[in-house]
């Protein structure tokens, strides 16, 4: 492990001249200590983790103090070397820095509102101090480098995790090459066949793409030689994930795929930024609308760079990206380029700088954790476009946006009072998606009555959705309890629920403590103005009152002396008063041992079985059919193989891979399926519905638990035929 240490040291000599040594060496001391006899999954000394992360932290150019919290960011979680230890030894920032990567390690990614709550305290810990969140990035990437040592299960929800939540993160810190990285290995986990595709493809091409690069640099490097333009160039085939991105999007295998050759130019200058632009262009033909630059309107991670994509001389389509040496570092390390312990920044500008990690935070706030969840990608991850006001004011915002999304993100009040636009001069909707490059104008109204409930659905951005919801919250509590009352009693009417909501105190009580409302009329304006949704309160009413139905349908055979059991039945059923009869189950409920039951006598069909809260059971018209039916339970224990079919209905977000991992829950709890089914719903929802063989109850119950642990399940319900 010297080797190792020395490695680092040379490094950090060689990275910040100005580091404390000393320091350094004294945390690895204390970290190798903690660790002893520990070992990771791949079997190696556990101590290679947290120096591999201290070389990573290195790389950045982040100072002593994360470095030396990146040795020590296990010792917390994982040893008896605790705060108060490594605070009396390195003192309370590195301590403060060890702390908060420990608790960002502790958060889960799962359920919805604990995703919530783990993803606010994640942005609290980044506007504390961004060291915290670089130090486990740069923990994240290591650990992603031996995924493959994990359980088959784990891996995937650790790839998949780092997906969609910590790739995106390093790239709205603009730390590009770690993005890539990260990206690359959840890849190979999450779609093996496809990135192995890609890599043997890439191999195929590789001499042909290296010839094919190595005379463009020569080319572009003659070019500039000849107009003294210092410069140094680079030339590289894009990142797997890009690849495979592409590949996806425009339905094409990897020989279809013709620009993922790039060639990247770093000189002194913004101003030969401009003149070597000139230069590829009068080398090459610039492929017309793929022309980007971010050097006069940087992203809003900071990055800068001029793109354009050209045609080579054998007709294939290549990007060269042109930029200074300082935005080269900015490009591959983002944040931790002009980190504030390197180059000083003030207070203020570091918070200008992280602004975004406030609106973070403010976005939060009333809203559900569900739509948190989801629109948090799009406001924090999605791709920008950039718009002009008329001023000349330069607005970034997520590609989709739309006017009334610039609208809230000038001022509230802009967009309360909007009564239209103009795009580049000329009147247009206010549903239009922005473009690169277009001038925006905000038409508005003192008059104006405020938003559109319609805006809601319309609007791309979560700042503009909240803003639109707190307006109608504050404007029309009124009428948002009016309108919510209906929509409710609408809802509960169509699924049988009124009577049991309005006319059990408990039901309501609980409801109202669910979502944290202390009246009716709150409740019914939170739904009125879309601070909640309808789906969320009818399915906590339909659990409370068809728990009560059950408990009321117990006590009540409880009280009642069984009837002597006259016979058996081969199905596992006593009917009461019939012998020998043919017994079968209805497919409206698909009752199962457990359920509370109830018999109907057919016409010369025997007797048909329903669940006692079946809807048929209370609006047939001859109840003299109706006769008393129970689950012979000794026949159950006698014979373990009986199993009866029941329908599963499992309500998903849109999420590739959901019904692999329905069926890898079904295999595993060696579940029997008849039939299954799945389809798309709107707004990125799905359903999947399958006709199961379960034993009873608990074992439907148990299955029904390991299935809502799924990702992207939203909930798992029996289904019911009502026609």
């Amino acid at each position: 492990m010297q080797n190792k240490l020395d490695f680092l040291i040379e490094r950090v000599q060689k990275q910040n001249p100005q580091a404390n040594i000393r320091k350094i060496r004294a945390a690895y001391e204390c970290a190798a200590a903690a660790h002893e006899g520990q070992k990771r999954k791949n079997g190696e000394p556990y101590i290679i983790h947290p120096v591999s992360v201290a070389e990573i932290v290195v790389e950045m150019g982040l100072d002593t103090d994360s470095i030396c919290a990146a040795l020590l960011h296990d010792c917390i979680e994982d040893t008896n070397f605790g705060y108060k230890e490594i605070e009396n030894k390195f003192g309370t920032p590195v301590a403060e820095l060890v702390d908060g990567v420990t608790r960002l390690g502790m958060l889960r990614y799962s359920k919805e509102q604990e995703q919530f709550e783990d993803l606010r305290k994640m942005f609290l810990a980044m506007a504390k101090d961004i060291r915290v969140i670089l130090i486990k990035l740069a923990d994240r990437l290591h650990n992603a480098r031996t995924f493959q040592f994990l359980p088959e299960r784990k891996q995937r929800d650790k790839a998949l995790e780092t997906m969609e939540i910590y790739a995106p993160i390093a790239h709205r810190l603009g730390m590009s090459r770690i993005k890539w990285e990260l990206e690359d290995l959840s890849l190979k986990i999450l779609d093996p066949i496809g990135y192995n595709e890609i890599v043997e493809g890439l191999k195929k091409q590789s001499e042909q793409h290296e010839e094919f690069l190595k005379g463009i640099q020569e080319r572009i490097s003659a070019k500039l030689a000849e107009a003294h333009i210092k410069n140094t160039i680079s030339a590289r085939v894009k990142h797997i994930y890009s690849i495979y991105r592409k590949m996806y999007a425009q339905h094409k295998t990897i020989d279809e795929i013709y620009d993922i050759c790039a060639v990247r130019v770093i000189v002194d200058t913004v101003a030969d930024c401009y003149n070597v632009l000139g230069y590829v262009h009068d080398l090459y033909k610039p492929i017309p609308g793929r022309f980007k630059d971010y050097i006069s309107t940087p992203k809003p991670n900071g990055y800068q760079s001029l793109h354009t994509t050209v045609i080579g001389r054998a007709g294939v389509p290549f990007e060269v990206q042109i930029r200074t040496t300082e935005m080269h570092k900015m490009a591959e390390y983002g944040v931790a380029a002009h980190w504030k312990y390197k180059q000083g920044l003030t207070k203020k500008g570091n918070e200008e700088a992280f602004a975004w990690i406030r609106q973070l935070l403010e976005a939060q706030q009333d809203t559900e954790a569900e739509d948190f969840i989801k629109n948090i990608k799009v406001d924090l991850f999605a791709d920008e476009v950039f718009v002009f006001t008329p001023k000349g004011d330069v607005v970034n915002m997520p590609a989709g946006a739309t006017p009334i999304d610039l609208a809230y993100a000038i001022h509230s009040a802009v967009g309360n009072r909007m009564t239209g636009c103009k795009i580049n001069g000329r009147i247009a909707p206010i549903d239009s998606q922005l473009k690169n490059g277009d001038i925006v104008e905000i038409l508005t109204s003192k008059e104006a009555h405020g938003p559109s409930r319609d805006w809601v659905k319309i609007v791309k951005t979560t700042e503009a959705r909240n803003k639109i919801k707190q307006w109608f919250k504050k404007e029309c509590r009124e009428e948002n309890i009016v309108n919510g009352r209906e929509d409710l009693d609408r809802e509960l009417r169509a699924n049988l629920l009124y009577n049991g909501f309005y006319e059990n105190e408990e039901v309501r009580k609980n409801t109202l403590n669910k979502f944290s409302f202390n009246t009716l009329d709150e409740l019914y304006a939170a739904i009125g103005y879309g601070g909640i949704t309808l789906t969320k309160v009818i399915n906590k009413v339909k659990d409370d009152v068809g728990k009560l139905r059950r408990q009321r349908e117990q006590a009540e055979r409880a009280a009642q002396p069984q009837p002597k059991r006259v016979t058996r039945s081969t199905t596992g059923v006593v009917v009461e008063g019939i012998d020998n009869c043919l017994v079968k189950f209805a497919r409206c409920c698909t009752p199962i041992p457990g359920d509370e039951i109830v018999g109907f006598v057919t016409r010369g069909y025997g007797v048909s079985i329903h669940r006692r809260d079946c809807v048929n059971v209370h609006m047939h018209e001859d109840p003299d059919r109706w006769v008393r039916a129970w689950w012979d339970e000794d026949l159950a224990a006698s014979d373990r193989s009986n199993r009866f079919s029941t329908g599963l209905q499992i309500s998903t977000r849109s999420r590739i891979g959901v019904l692999s991992d329905v069926t890898a829950v079904l295999a595993a709890c060696k579940i029997n399926v008849h039939e299954i089914s799945a389809r798309d719903l709107n707004d990125g929802f799905g359903v999947i519905n399958a006709m199961v063989d379960v034993a009873g109850v608990h074992q439907l119950d148990n299955l029904i638990s390991r299935l809502r642990s799924i990702k992207g399940v939203v909930d798992v319900t029996r289904t019911v035929d009502t026609n």
